[in-house]
């Protein structure tokens, strides 16, 4: 038996992956509840998220982005292929500190693929790659364990199958820098654009690093499973 199961329990899992899928549930969870505490906290100019959006985009002179309501909760983004920053039902006329802190990283995306930010330029590029890799990581591994009869068959489309999966690893990295730098923009126009009191930037601050934990724990999770997929298939291959 690999030394990787024991007693039936497959010990990569436990001790890989599964504590980074409980950082994922704390930082979701953490995410939603901070969200939710500065959702109470609000601006004391009585400005809306929408408008802190367009302040953010006007400060570095950006124009032909439309800002846009999507219904949901925290369903905020912006659409690069048309140029619009979509915020959530609980975000768009919101004058709370969460919800200006979201929509300015929203514009701060937006701001990015104007100045031709080099790792949105780069994460963008490479979002058809990481879509087919992904969805084809699994069938593949799946395929080569079903086929094991033939090894170099099958070893061919394991291996092929975790480089799929590594390519969906590369995008969660390449986008730690792309949200980090967002948020900082965003942060940096509040405090310059005075969007916000010093005490209030204090609650959009929060909002973000606790958005950005989500990201860490994503790439964390990726990381790791990919590790575990090469420990458990490169022991199968020397046995």
């Amino acid at each position: 038996m690999p030394m990787y199961y024991y007693y039936g329990f497959d010990w990569t899992y436990i001790v890989l992956v599964l504590p980074c899928l409980i950082l994922a549930v704390w930082a979701n969870s953490r995410v939603n509840s901070t969200f939710n505490k500065y959702s109470k906290q609000f601006s004391a100019r009585r400005i809306s998220a929408a408008q802190a959006a367009q302040r953010v985009l006007s400060m570095n002179g950006v124009t032909g982005v439309r800002i846009e309501r999507v219904a949901g909760k925290l369903t905020d983004h912006y659409d690069p292929k048309s140029n619009v920053i979509r915020l959530s039902d609980s975000v768009y006329d919101s004058c709370s500190t969460a919800a200006i802190g979201v929509a300015c990283h929203e514009a701060g995306h937006a701001v990015q693929y104007a100045q031709g930010y080099g790792p949105i330029k780069l994460r963008a590029a490479i979002i058809p790659i990481t879509n087919i890799g992904s969805k084809l990581a699994m069938p593949l591994i799946l395929l080569g364990i079903l086929f094991s009869a033939f090894s170099n068959v099958s070893s061919l489309m394991v291996y092929v199958g975790i480089a799929c999966f590594g390519l969906s690893v590369i995008f969660q990295f390449v986008t730690l820098p792309v949200e980090f730098n967002a948020s900082r923009r965003a942060i940096r126009a509040i405090e310059e654009g005075g969007l916000l009191t010093a005490e209030e930037q204090q609650g959009a601050k929060k909002t973000l690093q606790a958005a950005a934990m989500t990201y860490v724990a994503a790439t964390a999770v990726a990381l790791t499973q990919l590790l575990r997929l090469l420990m458990i298939f490169s022991r199968r291959s020397r046995n």
